[in-house]
């Protein structure tokens, strides 16, 4: 029809004679400039005219997508070009959306050129509909309905209208695995993402179908049989049904699993550089266990990289089953050959469009123009993805053409926001409730700097820190850190007009990289701490001793060194490996001589796929030197968030004799345990999980002997959920084992914390 629609509009153009064109007029235009239509015509005044340049002009003019109706007529020797613009697009509205945000619809119109102030195209606008309802389905919404209105309104324009219905998402009614023996239904089933539904659907959508989420579940269901010795198992079939009303849904998933394997041995066949007996050892097929393709997968990788060490960028690794159906048993050959040789010609850095160049590339360990090795550049792009600046970091090897013995790498990253916020919060009957606020920048201005300010706005305790590190003071990655601090703080069974500690200081601290996990932290801090007198309540009698023997206001410069080790696989959300740091201050000039040590080791065990047991310990102790006491305001403290939890923060330690003033220690012990599993419905998300706990601790007098006796326990359970602002745990905890006149809290939430 369109086609015989432009025939018909070139009719009054064809079988003339030919001519020179003397004069060329537009007729019809309203908004489009004449220079528009002049610039698509194939001839000019001047020109000769004929029949097939009359064709050529139409199709021009009709190809710009700004004309409803083009058509040439002749006056004589003067030729008129007469239009009918398409009518504009005014405005662009949804009646009915809620799935979607009309800004982010409104954006992906413009970019296939339905927009505002855009010419109108009743096939875009189709176009359209079928998008938008493309994306309902991609949401489960099957029954949801487009329909597109173009309401025409003055100086040829029109209102464009998306009115749509969205009912109801379609919801997964029904799982079914069928040919399934060795495993029940409820054991395969537990590998899936997808389900039926529970109370915190809501949440996870996690009974919204999706082939994307399917194709997921069905890899993982394969997996599950490949690990546990079913090497011929395979997935016959999937079919997915839909209600009439497209609301239910059902799946049922057709497998075969064949027989169980068992491995019988494992051969090395092809080059191996004359090391065999070394790559023996990263075998991780075990002869006598069950077949198990993570483990083949493991040991290919794992010869793969390990001629990667010695510059052998391509070797081939392939692991050929021989198969003994009869006693159910398979034997590997493993085949290598590790090709050639090379080293790496140049390194290219890709995707960091805020990162400086010098930021990715000074965590490399492998240097162009050196000879390819595997380990290092494993390491280069792990201490890359340690920045914190990117959600993906990735390396690839390109051959270089005519060179086969060089490659180039390509590191390939995906930048984040590196800013964030930290908010803390507790309930008390002393504060009601205590805030802690912070913003700090990881990579400020894309240098690899590290930037923050941290603020508390308690009205007991009252703090102001600012922090930065230059991560790369020296070449060498020795690292400088620079801390201006201060902090004011009032007992908690006071009030505003009570006695109050102020701390303000300085602090230079160099870090020294000594391993790729190990660092040596050495530096100097100036402090001055002052003891101010309250209106409402008096000084403890020990503040009083202490301010009588070294005056209200003291100076200290502790000296500090400490080292630390991390091992988590996640700072953020770790399930695996350990994390220590020792820290020590010794004070050797000034007002106060001390010494002030603290050691904290955590440990993450997987337990499975989805659950973590996680220990925590944290120890402190300090004493006065040269035959001073250990200043009081340096003392630890326990209790609450981030301690032992169910009590009230820092009141777990000696009080003052005359008031109930609770000041702390100057030794400490704290131990935390927690069972973590994914919270009940939300699958394996490790967004949101659930966790057990049980705390124990307390803080000691100089005096006092550290004895496991003393120390107060708590249990509970509490909530974890990685929010946009960071994060954040929420526990309720009760008091096993405390004693009287101890303060409890139950209740308490962190946001921008662990243990």
């Amino acid at each position: 029809m369109a086609a015989l629609t432009t025939m018909l509009a070139c009719l009054p153009a064809w079988a003339v004679t030919p001519f020179t064109v003397r004069d060329i007029r537009v007729e019809g235009l309203q908004r489009i400039e004449p220079g528009t239509v002049f610039a698509s015509l194939p001839f000019r005044v001047g020109d000769q005219y004929a029949d097939d340049k009359g064709a050529a002009a139409i199709r021009a003019l009709f190809a710009l997508g700004l004309f409803k109706d083009v058509r040439l007529e002749t006056q004589g020797d003067v030729l008129v070009v007469v239009v009918e613009e398409r009518p504009s697009v005014a405005l662009v509205e949804f009646v009915g959306l809620k799935e979607f945000d009309k800004d982010v619809l409104i954006k992906a119109l413009k970019e296939v050129g339905l927009s505002e102030g855009r010419p109108f195209d009743k096939a875009l606008a189709d176009k359209a509909e079928q998008e938008l309802k493309r994306q309902y389905i991609n949401r489960s919404l099957y029954g949801a309905e487009v329909v597109s209105t173009a309401t025409p309104i003055d100086r040829n324009r029109v209102n464009l209208t998306f009115t749509i219905t969205e009912g109801g998402p379609a919801k997964i009614s029904q799982i079914q695995i069928v040919g399934n023996k060795s495993f029940t239904e409820s054991e395969l089933r537990d590998q899936f993402n997808l389900d039926t539904g529970g109370w915190m659907s809501w949440y996870t959508k996690s009974d919204r179908y999706s082939r994307t989420k399917l194709n997921a579940d069905l890899e993982a269901l394969r997996s599950f049989y490949l690990a546990r010795g079913f090497l011929e198992f395979r997935i016959d079939s999937t079919q997915v049904a839909m209600s009439p009303n497209k609301q239910d849904m059902s799946i049922t998933i057709n497998v075969s699993e064949g027989e169980r394997f068992v491995v019988s041995g494992v051969k090395l066949e092809g080059n191996y550089l004359d090391k065999e007996d070394e790559f023996r050892t990263l075998v991780k097929i075990k002869p006598g266990q069950a077949y198990n393709a993570e483990t083949v997968a493991e040991t290919t990788k794992a010869f793969t990289d390990y001629f990667g060490k010695f510059g052998f960028a391509f070797a081939r690794v392939e692991a050929k089953p021989e198969i003994d159906r009869q006693n159910n048993r398979v034997q590997f050959v493993l085949l290598a050959e590790p090709s050639r040789r090379a080293y790496v010609r140049r390194i290219n850095v890709a995707g960091n469009n805020r990162t400086r160049d010098e930021v990715i590339r000074r965590e490399f360990r492998q240097f162009e123009a050196a000879w390819y090795d595997g380990d290092k550049i494993r390491l280069s792009r792990d201490r890359v993805d340690r920045l914190g600046y990117f959600t993906g970091v990735n390396v690839e090897t390109q051959e270089v053409p005519g060179a086969p013995d060089q490659v180039d790498l390509v590191l390939s990253v995906v930048e984040k926001p590196t800013g964030s916020v930290s908010l803390g919060a507790g309930f008390s009957s002393a504060e009601k409730v205590a805030l802690s606020f912070g913003i700090q920048q990881e990579n400020a201005f894309g240098s690899g700097n590290y930037l923050a300010i941290s603020v508390n706005t308690s009205k007991f305790n009252q703090n102001l820190v600012l922090s930065t590190t230059d991560p790369y003071f020296t070449q060498n990655g020795v690292s400088r850190t620079l801390d201006v601090f201060h902090r004011t703080t009032r007992p908690l069974l006071g009030d505003l007009n009570a006695y109050s500690l102020v701390n303000s200081g300085l602090g230079l601290r160099f870090g020294v990289p000594v391993t790729e996990t190990d660092r040596v932290f050495m530096g100097l801090n100036v402090e001055q701490t002052q003891i101010r007198e309250g209106t409402t309540l008096g000084l403890p009698v020990e503040y009083k001793e202490y301010a009588a023997q070294f005056g209200s206001t003291s100076t200290a410069l502790p000296l500090t060194l400490g080292w630390a080790r991390d091992g988590r696989d996640s700072a953020l959300v770790p399930t695996r490996g350990s994390l220590q740091r020792f820290n020590s201050d010794v004070s050797v000039a000034g007002d106060v001589r001390y010494i002030r040590s603290s050691y904290q080791f955590q440990q993450y065990i997987p337990l499975s796929k989805k659950y973590t047991l996680a220990f925590n310990t944290d120890l402190g102790w300090g004493k006065g030197l040269n035959g001073q006491p250990y200043p009081l305001f340096k003392n630890f403290y326990v209790g609450g968030l981030g301690s032992v939890r169910g009590f009230e923060q820092s009141t777990l330690g000696p009080s003052s004799t005359t008031t109930r003033i609770y000041l702390g220690g100057p030794k400490k012990m704290v131990f935390n345990a927690e069972f973590i599993t994914p919270f009940p419905g939300a699958g394996n998300d490790k967004t949101l999980r659930m966790f057990g706990f049980v705390d124990a601790g307390y803080a000691f007098k100089d005096t006092e002997d550290v004895a496991f006796s003393a120390l107060r326990a708590s249990a509970g359970v509490g909530l974890s959920w990685i929010s946009p602002m960071g994060p954040l745990r929420f526990s309720y905890a009760n008091p096993i084992r405390k004693q009287s006149g101890d303060r409890i809290q139950q209740l308490q939430f962190q946001i921008g914390t662990s243990f």
